[in-house]
């Protein structure tokens, strides 16, 4: 099962706004995509949050477009950032990746963002979001797992 951004946004508005304020915080992420072979493979992405969806732009025929439309299946974790200090802690999202052709869709986010042209549009459909945090107070690890059509799951590592 998979959903949209602002599905997911409207059913929990708090971890979505931490999660779209730790990728405003960077512009350059971690992409996994699967090779042809079935072998991982990690790429730079810039994303957006716009319209609402979560936007990946690529440019045309770049190895990590050619994975998701040969399999659609990714991962994407936000910038850590300098240091080891995870400022808003380490948020990752896994889903579909689908490519987007409509002209008037394309038009819309290129006026929006202004990409260089040409280049590859995917709009994400989210099968999991997870943020991993650490309090230090407590020396607890904090994971909250969203999955659709759940609430989300708080587990506790000390």
């Amino acid at each position: 099962m998979t959903t949209n951004w602002a599905a997911f946004a409207a059913a929990e508005p708090e971890l979505a706004g931490i999660v779209e304020r730790r990728f405003g915080a960077f512009r350059h992420h971690v992409l996994a995509t699967l090779r042809k072979d079935g072998s991982p493979r990690t790429s730079g992405v810039e994303v957006q949050f716009l319209l609402g969806e979560l936007w990946c732009g690529m440019m045309p025929d770049s190895l990590k477009a050619l994975d998701l439309r040969r399999d659609p299946r990714f991962a994407l974790q936000a910038n850590p950032g300098a240091g080891t200090d995870m400022g808003g802690g380490d948020v990752r999202i896994s889903g579909r990746a689908v490519e987007v052709t409509d002209p008037a869709v394309k038009g819309a986010y290129v006026k929006e963002v202004e990409p260089p042209e040409p280049f590859h549009l995917f709009r994400t459909e989210l099968a999991q979001v997870v943020r991993t945090t650490y309090i230090e107070d407590d020396q607890c690890l904090v994971v909250q797992v969203w999955k659709p059509g759940e609430p989300v799951r708080t587990l506790r590592r000390t």
